[in-house]
């Protein structure tokens, strides 16, 4: 596992120098970030540090050039380079997930899923999706999204006894509604989805199973939890978040579907593809190929459990009892804070993470019951086991105590913590 940088060049190359010279203003910018990831605890269930490899070719020349359109069937010249850096990134994803087909130019997740329901919906038709409060995502059919602004959407959730997807649900919203899509997938859901249970729901109303792997097709690339791959018509997922590439979205479908996603990414939904970006996802995509990453992936989940274990000794109560990923979703109504408030307090102490509503949260988004963490950025620094009990203390502090006197002992502490695993070590 340990840090993805261990060279003496700085991550942003040779040219650091001339972003100073011509703008000194986003110099101040990019150095701020740097530091805030160097000298902090970066607990974003969705945040991590990529390579200087991946780096490098996301900043790299591949930015200047346009290549709308496919490998071998552009509709502008010189795209020579750019066709060998899709053709790389798409074999790459097929053989590490055991995918048909790959289409590797959405620009984000949320793009990948627009296409992928571009490809079998149309304005109207009815898809089944889980409840953004108990989970989900906003591009499962919230009505503040596109998804739930041109599709039917019916939602499932959570049972309110255990947390956990209520599959005997599912299957009655999807006999009674016959969607003609069912979405899995969550953002904020920290157990493994049963994917042949959605599979076999699927067949039986016939509708398409999309298995939004966002958050979990990094720890499925590191064979670390089980594939959607052979259950799922289409997967669409990140490239950030714990496959450690760059921000973007790819999408893996069976063959009979491969067309239809391909026409939906381009010329439906997008245009010309970043070429510099899905070259850094080819990066990426071999990276996750190693046995370093695979063990890397099964940290990330031990580390999981054990911060999880130890902000329950803490007073937060684990949604769902616990986590089989890389995130946990914790309600602090039982210590009286509320996640805006821990957010806020970790946040001054050096510990960034996000407040996230709890299933059946009394109090609204913004504020929210609950706090969630994800530990592949700080498994990514090399920590293991001991040091996110260490962090689970630390965030306990945070939490309880709101004063600049606790803020300064635990920055101090995160300090100690990350000097002895730093992100993009100094040369």
């Amino acid at each position: 596992m340990g840090t993805p940088d261990s060279t003496s060049t700085p991550f942003w190359g040779p040219d650091f120098a001339s972003l100073q010279h011509a703008d000194p203003e986003i110099a101040e910018v990019v150095s701020g970030e740097l530091a805030g990831q160097r000298e902090g605890l970066r607990l974003i269930a969705g945040e991590n540090f990529a390579s200087s490899a991946v780096l490098a070719a996301l900043g790299s020349t591949l930015a200047n050039k346009y290549a709308e359109g496919y490998p071998g069937r552009r509709h502008h010249g010189g795209c020579a380079q750019a066709d060998r850096a899709e053709e790389l990134a798409a074999r790459r994803a097929r053989e590490l997930f055991g995918a048909d087909h790959a289409n590797v130019q959405p620009h984000s997740g949320s793009a990948a899923n627009l296409a992928a329901y571009a490809a079998v919906l149309v304005p109207g038709d009815t898809i089944l999706a889980m409840s953004l409060p108990h989970g989900g995502h906003l591009t499962h059919g919230s009505r503040v999204n596109y998804s739930g602004r041109w599709f039917d959407t019916v939602a499932y959730g959570v049972r309110e006894g255990d947390e956990r997807i209520d599959y005997e649900q599912v299957e009655a919203l999807a006999l009674a509604h016959r969607p003609r899509l069912i979405v899995c997938g969550a953002t904020a859901y920290p157990r493994l989805v049963d994917f042949a249970a959605f599979r076999q729901i699927a067949d039986r109303v016939g509708a398409y199973l999309l298995v939004d792997a966002a958050h979990i097709v990094g720890l499925v690339a590191g064979q670390a939890v089980p594939s959607p791959v052979p259950y799922a018509d289409i997967v669409t997922g990140t490239t950030h978040k714990v496959l450690r590439g760059p921000p973007g979205g790819m999408i893996l479908c069976r063959a009979a579907l491969a067309e239809r996603i391909d026409r939906a990414v381009y010329p439906f939904t997008q245009g010309g593809p970043h070429m510099h970006a899905v070259a850094a996802k080819a990066v990426a995509l071999r990276e996750a190929a190693t046995p370093a990453y695979r063990a890397y992936t099964r940290q990330v989940i031990a580390n999981a459990h054990t911060l999880t274990q130890g902000l329950q000794a803490e007073g937060m109560r684990a949604v769902s009892g616990g986590t089989d990923t890389h995130l946990a979703l914790l309600d602090l109504r039982g210590i009286g804070v509320s996640g805006h408030d821990a957010e806020r307090r970790c946040e001054r102490a050096g510990i960034t993470l996000n407040r996230n509503a709890v299933p059946f949260d009394p109090v609204k988004p913004t504020i929210a019951s609950g706090i969630r963490v994800g530990t592949a950025a700080v498994t990514t620094q090399g920590m293991t086991e001991g040091d996110l009990k260490e962090i689970a203390v630390l965030i306990g502090r945070a939490v309880r105590e709101d004063d600049d006197a606790t803020a300064r002992g635990v920055r101090a502490a995160v300090a100690e913590l990350v000097s002895t695993h730093p992100a993009y070590p100094r040369g």
